[in-house]
């Protein structure tokens, strides 16, 4: 209908390297008629938490072998990874994973904390089973959350061990990773990771409608998404498209004022309406000393809401310019 309005995807056939959009199958019943419909919309389906253990063998690659038909990837979650490395059991279970006919393996650390030759023997395990691994980064329980500094640290442990793509932990969407308790993005999370990796590096776990949508608008149609529901694939496949959705409405994108006490804001606030400036500028405008002026430039930073930059007159200075989306 109306196909010559339609706007095509950029990355319209699959295998796709961004704009990928990941579901999950709790082993929930759904229409298979409908669903080879929405089928060239989906990139990767991962079977849930331990659920591969609760079927027989056969079942299991019954139910890959159906996806696979479909062009979509299979993964696990990272639930049964780690409880196969708590059980010293990685090995067999990559092997097994293989056979059943699983592409991907997710590993996270949600229960557990590994140091780097651990994750670097993990990695090395799922792939002399010719699987290819992602890493996820996060805590599910909302009473254990990893602050910026931590998360960025995981992140950079996961770049090292050449993860293609990395998954930001969501569980249900509230209260964990880059969503605070009502489920709305964390926008100086999101900006501190993004200012430091492109988003095209993570995979977005993203339960709800609405925070799909706040994604999708503020990255484009490229964001990689995961834990999207079934009846809300076509949803994001249309907002990717340039359509808005009913989710999209009401919702606020623009980043968030910076966190912090007054000296940020001010600053933010100096380096937004005047850019690029220099730091012996904000000094000069502020009245701070160098010392806060610094502290609050870090903050910043920290938050994702400015760039640091050579300056063009004088290299030997740094610049600085608030976060814009296009950017990022």
């Amino acid at each position: 209908m109306l196909d010559e309005l339609v706007k095509n995807r950029l990355d319209a056939k699959k295998p796709r390297k961004e704009g990928l959009t990941c579901t999950v199958d709790k082993f929930q019943g759904f229409d298979r008629e409908n669903f080879s419909i929405i089928a060239p919309f989906i990139d990767v389906v991962k079977i849930y938490g331990a659920f591969p253990m609760l079927v027989s063998d056969e079942s299991l690659r019954k139910k890959v072998r159906f996806y696979h038909d479909l062009g979509i990837k299979v993964s696990t979650g990272s639930t049964i990874t780690e409880f196969a490395i708590a059980e010293n059991s990685l090995e067999k279970f990559a092997k097994e994973a293989a056979k059943a006919g699983f592409d991907i393996v997710e590993v996270g650390e949600s229960g557990m904390d590994l140091n780097m030759a651990q994750k670097k023997k993990a990695t090395e395990t799922i792939k002399s089973a010719g699987l290819e691994f992602r890493w996820k980064v996060g805590k599910k329980d909302p009473r254990h959350q990893l602050g910026i500094d931590d998360t960025l640290e995981k992140i950079d442990e996961a770049t090292k061990l050449e993860s293609r793509k990395i998954v930001i932990e969501a569980n249900e969407g509230y209260d964990v990773g880059i969503y605070d308790e009502k489920g709305g993005v964390k926008w100086s999370f999101v900006g501190a990771i993004t200012n430091r990796y492109p988003p095209s590096t993570f995979i977005f776990e993203a339960p709800l409608e609405s925070q799909q949508s706040a994604l999708i608008a503020e990255f484009g149609q490229r964001v990689n998404l995961a834990e999207v529901h079934l009846d809300a694939v076509a949803s994001v496949e249309s907002q990717r498209r340039g359509f808005l959705a009913k989710s999209a409405f009401g919702v606020s994108y623009v980043r968030k004022d910076p966190e912090g006490g007054p000296a940020p804001k001010f600053i933010y606030y100096l380096i937004k309406t005047k850019n690029p400036v220099e730091q012996g500028e904000l000094m000069t405008m502020s009245h701070l000393p160098r010392r806060t002026v610094q502290a609050a430039i870090d903050d910043l930073k920290r938050q994702g809401l400015i760039i640091e930059r050579n300056s063009l007159d004088d290299a030997r200075k740094k610049v600085y310019q608030p976060v814009h989306a296009e950017w990022l």
